[in-house]
């Protein structure tokens, strides 16, 4: 009897070695179509490019990832190394990223068998009173003690899983753009909020240097009119002006408080407990080195994200052509099973079985093939999407290289106008001072100066947001071949990458 059972296995088992190379070379066969990068219009050069900028390669500060240290503010690198410890926002995109790797190692798990085992006891004592039962038969208690292990494996002979391994993997990958995407999203925005709120302080500096140069016109005109040389108009026009003023001194405040709790939120800490010094920034923009538009598809991380989803889609087309194709399944099971536990794992007390299935779909009602048409349509989506995100990045770098290079011009311009303000201002005074004139003209002229200096630290302010948004748009230093490879490292984002 154990003979023939030997037999028995040994014939599953030269089966079993005969079956497997052929599923093995059967699997080499993968249906859907092989990804390949969709075409995107690059244009040979940036059209709004300063005259004099030298397309360059991005300086090592932007290489490196640090980009922010470019501008050469020692608090400004201290806010920005905060971010990638206590930004909320980048780790919950940092989680996201982990749930689409586990994913992929969920569907890699069907590469291989599934092995299930356990026990099982029973002792059955038959009703000596059911129906149709003879006296042998009711006096006959049974026990079953049962060691079973079942192994069950479906081969990826048409490749359906190995498309849905590459679809999980590029989601992942896509994924990890996302992370780099929101990283370089919220350092900027940490950039912006610290470049304005300095701007402010230079605002608010400013005022309160007028407020002093105003209080000093004041008293002169009190003197004036105590001596009967000025009207009490112009003491009441010189203490309009200088009251308007530090009303707009304090008016700063407000919006300097609302970008200091921004900064706060940034790097994860309580508006409450945050407080920033007042610094006021005078310093223009530095070069930004903008590299060719070629660079740019592989700079920026929403455009390898969109990439990396059109290879995705790609793969499910592949995945959706595989359910025309037969499933094979193996299936296989063993253990002992045995009336008592003194011979349960003896020799005779051991079986072992094994089978193959196949099953094809004859007729869904053309299911599957609506779900090819809606594979191949999504992929055609995830193209357009592409496309659509090259032309917007190139947009974003065009716009910012021309608010850069007009906003310098105007920048020149308005330092023109602020000495010309000052001059009509010193006139003014003089002439008010000899008698020549009334206060009024003083006061507008004054007002114009005052005008012309706040206009010129807020051009300086959309010149500094310009810079970081442009470093944005070239993709802050960041390359494509940052990219977790196909173990899917997870990005550090405890540290400045």
């Amino acid at each position: 009897m154990s003979g023939r059972s030997s037999c028995g296995r040994r014939a599953i088992f030269l089966q079993a070695a005969t079956v497997l190379p052929a599923l093995m070379f059967l699997s080499a066969c993968v249906v859907g179509p092989h990804y390949k990068r969709a075409d995107a219009s690059v244009p040979q050069a940036y059209k709004e490019a300063p005259p004099g900028w030298k397309a360059a390669a991005p300086g090592d500060q932007i290489a490196r990832g640090k980009w922010w240290e470019i501008f050469h503010d020692a608090q400004l690198n201290a806010l920005e190394e905060r971010v990638n410890v206590s930004n909320q926002t980048l780790k919950a995109a940092y989680e996201q990223f982990l749930q689409a790797r586990a994913l992929v190692r969920y569907y890699r798990a069907d590469y291989y068998p599934t092995v299930t085992a356990g026990a099982s006891g029973a002792y059955t004592r038959p009703s000596q009173n059911r129906p149709l039962s003879t006296a042998a038969a009711t006096k006959k208690n049974t026990t079953d003690i049962l060691l079973p292990v079942t192994v069950s494996w479906e081969p990826d002979v048409f490749g359906r899983v190995r498309r849905t391994v590459e679809a999980a993997r590029s989601n992942a990958q896509a994924s990890a753009a996302d992370l780099e995407s929101v990283s370089l999203s919220v350092h900027s925005e940490l950039a912006n909020d610290y470049f304005q709120m300095r701007a402010l302080d230079a605002e608010e500096r400013l005022l309160h240097s007028t407020v002093a140069a105003y209080e000093k016109a004041l008293q002169l005109t009190q003197n004036r009119h105590t001596g009967g040389v000025a009207s009490a108009v112009d003491v009441a026009q010189a203490q309009t002006q200088l009251e308007t003023t530090r009303a707009q001194a304090v008016d700063i405040q407000v919006q300097r408080a609302q970008f200091e709790h921004a900064i706060a939120v940034l790097i994860g800490e309580p508006a409450s407990n945050f407080a920033f010094a007042q610094a006021p920034w005078t310093t223009p923009p530095p070069a930004i080195p903008i590299g060719l538009p070629s660079d740019l598809l592989e700079r920026r991380p929403d455009i390898a994200a969109a990439e990396r989803r059109m290879s995705a889609t790609n793969a499910q087309i592949g995945v959706a052509r595989a359910a025309y194709f037969p499933a094979l399944t193996l299936t296989g099971s063993g253990g002992f099973e045995s009336s008592s536990i003194t011979t349960w794992l003896s020799g005779p007390s051991g079986f072992l079985s094994a089978g193959a299935s196949a099953a094809v779909t004859a007729f869904d009602v053309g299911r599957r093939r609506a779900a090819s048409e809606q594979a191949q349509a999504a992929y055609e989506q995830s193209v357009a999407n592409y496309r659509q995100a090259v032309l917007v990045s190139f947009q974003e770098v065009e716009d910012n290289l021309a608010a850069l290079r007009i906003l310098d011009q105007e920048a020149q311009r308005q330092q023109e106008a602020i000495a010309a303000a000052e001059r009509s201002l010193n006139l003014s005074l003089n002439r008010y001072r000899g008698g020549v004139t009334t206060y009024l003209e003083v006061t507008t002229a004054q007002g114009i100066a005052l005008s012309n200096e706040r206009t010129a630290v807020q051009i300086l302010a959309r010149r500094m947001n310009a810079s970081v948004l442009l470093i944005q748009a070239l993709g802050g230093g960041w390359d494509a071949t940052q990219l977790p490879s196909a173990k899917l490292t997870p990005p550090d984002v405890t540290k400045s990458r």
